[in-house]
């Protein structure tokens, strides 16, 4: 309401914005990371941009959520611009664009007797040891978020995800047991993987290309100070080659051992780190001791 009175602008619907984004990156994506850092952007004509970042406790690695109005089409379907970090196997994604029957399943599965779905749960939620213990079901709370669920006649799946105390425990048994009586899958491909641009300042995949790094800064403001003038040309060429890079996605076969040539990509951007002034927090890096032939086939 205070925003509205200074500028004009839709402030519950930038405040229903905020709140959804840092629902789904700390609840309905369950990769392993916690949200710590929740920065919301706004622009005088009301377009935003949200960065948030989630840190894993058992790892002590990071992760970055990247959100914009311009290219949201929907925040229940593919809703990122991007996340960076390492990426992992398989991790719950409910706002994954192949989870709309997901979604709706849980729809359904919150319209339930919670009586009969309290009764039904505790054999749906296994921990990581052979006995269930009292700590690993908080029934109460699941059952009075059912209760609210039905009161609030819940048609939408943004309405689910905003309601009070669906988190991320509620909202996996939510999953599974839509999961289990619909058939509808949650578990899908990690898309975190723009790491693998830039490197990281913990030389996880590799340190920090930084001549690569400039590189791009430079290219991207180019682009919008030539967009300014009315110049778009780089903006469509670096269009042409998203598209082109997609296209090369689709048609992509993995190699026979997936796994050696993801490790040898590894050994050889780490190898050649020092070639494109690469620094984590450790320092600059360094030449192997080893590398004395300049005529490497790689290069």
């Amino acid at each position: 309401i205070h925003v509205e009175h200074i500028t004009g602008l839709d402030g519950n619907a930038l405040a229903q914005s905020s709140k959804l984004s840092a629902k789904i990156d700390n609840t309905a994506v369950q990769d392993g990371f916690q949200l710590y850092l929740h920065n919301f952007l706004v622009s005088d004509e009301g377009e935003w941009a949200i960065i948030q970042q989630g840190m894993n406790g058992n790892s002590g690695k990071a992760r970055r959520y990247h959100w914009t109005s311009q290219n949201l089409k929907s925040f229940t379907e593919d809703p990122h611009a991007a996340i960076c970090g390492i990426q992992e196997q398989r991790i719950i994604n409910v706002v994954d664009s192949r989870a709309k029957e997901a979604q709706k399943g849980m729809i359904e599965v919150s319209k339930e007797n919670p009586e009969y779905l309290k009764k039904e749960l505790p054999h749906l939620l296994m921990p990581g040891y052979c006995d269930v213990k009292a700590k690993d079901v908080d029934m109460k709370r699941l059952g009075s978020l059912l209760y609210v669920a039905q009161e609030n006649q819940i048609n939408q799946f943004e309405d689910l995800l905003l309601l009070k105390g669906m988190g991320p425990r509620a909202m996996q048994s939510l999953a599974l047991v839509a999961e289990l009586i619909h058939g509808t899958p949650t578990r899908f491909n990690d898309p975190a993987r723009f790491s693998f641009a830039h490197g990281a300042k913990n030389s996880k995949p590799f340190p920090v290309p930084t001549s690569v790094y400039d590189d791009t800064i430079e290219t991207m403001s180019d682009i919008v100070r030539r967009a300014k003038l009315g110049a778009p040309d780089k903006a469509k060429a670096l269009e042409k080659l998203h598209k082109v890079v997609k296209r090369s996605e689709e048609g992509f076969k993995e190699s026979t051992n997936p796994e050696r040539s993801f490790e040898d990509y590894l050994k050889k951007e780490n190898r050649d780190s020092h070639l494109h002034s690469g620094r984590s927090v450790k320092g600059w890096s360094k030449p192997p001791n080893n590398q004395l032939n300049l005529f490497d086939s790689d290069n």
